[in-house]
């Protein structure tokens, strides 16, 4: 962990704990882009998905009081939803199975105006029980119904239920600027990065926090473990995971990420080995890389620590002057090979991306190339390095990007929807 803070990877909170007991804690870094204040064990998070938890066990703790049932429709509690509501089942709401209209988080500034946006929505994205769409929408309705059958505001309920009973002295719903020893996301130039005002009731939490929750879902204490696992597993996608995240079946392992902005989370919940990991940040730093890291060395297996970042090394000179860029990449494969992610083919793909996003071209088709030449085996870099001619209407050129990706196996066939699409261009 120390490794990775020196090396730009990591800015956050971690904790390890092993049959019931924090083996590990550490804090690396800073509350913010001025970095004038470090990070504590009491430093509160935006855990972005992570909180949609609290929403989906409050549902649980509902149906255990019998105040509802996972299969009522959400029609039946009279909130005013279009006809669309009788096809719907509280079940499908949690599950992400529901088809219930999406909003589109950066169009409502507060419930009322979400709330508008959802009663006005006439029609189903598909049949319910049928897809499976991860969308806000579902959370939002899940804690509009909470309300409505307790009769408290959804906050109200999760204190009262939730935060009270686990001792969750330093969690905070839809923390202000201004309270007390919260962490605000930044970017890799020290930039602050926005945050998200769509719906409230979103839980901060410092670390500690966080792991008495885990805890307690281990231990039953909110709910059975019955109704633990009809969360854990998702009856609609099973590979898609539900409101706790997703469940490995095979290694009993629970895991869950949650992103706001630069905001980045994921624990680790390992009920073989009685594990839980839990990584915190407000950098977008690299949590599932090291979650895993930790993980394997806990277990005994074999385990690297991550490498420097090629894409953060290099980004600053590629805006600038692609060309010494590129020979600052051959100077550091050539002397410090160990200590940078040269093996990790995503690293220039996602450099080549950005400068593609900023309309350079040029430098985009030379990171690109670059990058097929250094994994010549990559199908998914050549249909990058097509995408870039494409943009940059080089059309004979892209096409033999294309080709190449599906010589190496294909990318799910977006390379044979591009080259229709070239020749279409070619001919008219």
């Amino acid at each position: 962990m120390a490794t990775s803070f020196e090396r730009g990877l990591f800015n956050g909170n971690v904790l390890v704990a092993k049959g019931g007991k924090i083996i590990y804690q550490k804090s690396f870094g800073f509350t913010d882009e001025t970095k004038q204040t470090s990070l504590h064990g009491q430093s509160i998070f935006n855990i972005g998905s992570i909180a949609k938890e609290f929403n989906a066990v409050a549902i649980m703790i509902l149906v255990e009081r019998g105040a509802l049932k996972l299969d009522d429709t959400i029609a039946k509690f009279n909130l005013g939803l279009p006809k669309w509501a009788e096809q719907v089942t509280i079940r499908q709401l949690v599950n992400y199975a529901s088809g219930i209209p999406r909003i589109d988080p950066l169009v409502p500034k507060n419930d009322e105006e979400a709330w508008k946006i959802l009663i006005g929505s006439d029609g189903l994205l598909f049949e319910p029980g049928t897809s499976y769409r991860y969308d806000n929408s579902n959370v939002f309705l899940q804690r509009r119904i909470i309300e409505k059958v307790s009769g408290m505001s959804y906050q109200e309920f999760i204190t009262k239920n939730i935060v009270k009973p686990l001792k969750m002295t330093n969690s905070v719903f839809d923390a202000k600027l201004d309270i007390k020893n919260r962490t605000y996301c930044y970017d890799m130039d020290n930039v602050r990065c926005p945050e998200m005002n769509f719906i409230s009731g979103w839980l901060w939490v410092d670390i500690n926090d966080l792991y008495k929750w885990i805890e307690a879902m281990n231990t039953n204490r909110l709910i059975s473990k019955e109704s633990f696992q009809t969360l854990l597993n998702n009856p609609y996608a099973k590979d898609e995971g539900g409101s706790l995240g997703r469940y490995l079946e095979k290694e009993e392992l629970q895991r869950h990420n949650g992103v706001s902005y630069k905001f980045e989370s994921i624990f680790l919940n390992d009920f073989k080995n009685d594990l839980t990991i839990i990584l915190l940040s407000n950098n977008l730093n690299k949590v599932w890389d090291l979650g895993y890291t930790i993980h394997n060395l806990m277990l005994g297996k074999a385990y690297e620590i991550p490498k420097k970042s090629i894409y953060q090394t290099l980004r600053k000179e590629a805006l600038n002057n692609v060309d010494k860029a590129i020979e600052h990449y051959e100077l550091l494969k050539r002397t410090a090979e160990s200590v940078y992610s040269f093996r990790n083919a995503s690293e220039l793909n996602r450099l080549g991306y950005e400068l593609l996003r900023l309309g350079k071209m040029n430098e985009a088709i030379s990171i690109f190339k670059l990058a097929t030449k250094e994994f010549p085996t990559d199908a998914n870099l050549f249909d990058s390095l097509g995408e870039a001619y494409f943009t940059n209407k080089q059309y004979d050129l892209a096409l033999a990007s294309y080709k190449k990706a599906i010589s190496l196996g294909g990318t799910n066939g977006n390379a044979e929807k591009m080259i229709a699409q070239i020749e279409k261009i070619i001919k008219s």
